[in-house]
């Protein structure tokens, strides 16, 4: 009997993950875009605003968490490598579109955050309607996701006058700008 070798079998059970659909890290993005609409509806209640931006906290830190469960337990699906970005984005513009209704968070900066979304759910169109690819994620754009969920998070923590409103302030911008600046420079890498 011969042995195949182990990188041949980690490509086949990567083979057979990726065509599953019930995994923990899908079911992870599920929950996350399950809770959407809970934050905002929180966040937009004046009430209820600390919470509702805590649970927006909760839902964009979590962002690493299925791709590195997914990744540290061969379960990386077709169906994850979309969900996630999608969960993904789709958090950050409820949440800004709830604190900008309430406020909280600067239009033009939320200008430049949403239209870079929209680029890339145009180029994300092109790319597949024409040569039939989904645009794999880079590193520089994860980074630049990460920045500026906490760039939104400070800014608005400051600007809403919460416990030590100067210092997320200054936080959240200093996230602001290489998050900003970094996710351009990754849809241009993405357009190539």
């Amino acid at each position: 009997e011969s042995r195949r070798p182990d990188s041949e079998v980690t490509r086949m059970s990567e083979a057979a993950a990726s065509r599953r659909i019930v995994t923990a890290p899908n079911a992870i993005s599920a929950i996350r875009i399950a809770a959407i609409p809970v934050y905002t509806l929180m966040i937009l209640d004046e009430a209820s605003t600390f919470a509702g931006l805590m649970l927006f906290g909760v839902v964009c830190v979590t962002d690493w968490v299925d791709g590195y469960i997914a990744r540290r337990t061969g379960q990386v699906t077709e169906l994850g490598k979309i969900l996630d970005p999608v969960a993904d984005r789709l958090a950050i513009s409820a949440g800004l579109i709830a604190l900008l209704l309430r406020g909280a968070f600067p239009t033009w900066a939320a200008s430049l955050i949403i239209g870079r979304d929209l680029l890339m759910l145009l180029i994300g169109v092109i790319a597949f309607a024409k040569r039939r690819v989904r645009i794999e994620v880079r590193w520089l754009g994860k980074r630049a996701t990460l920045l500026v969920m906490l760039s939104i998070g400070g800014i608005s923590w400051a600007t809403l006058g919460y416990a030590y409103a100067p210092a997320f302030g200054v936080f959240g911008w200093a996230c602001f700008v290489p998050g900003i600046i970094g996710a351009y420079v990754a849809s241009v890498l993405y357009l190539g």
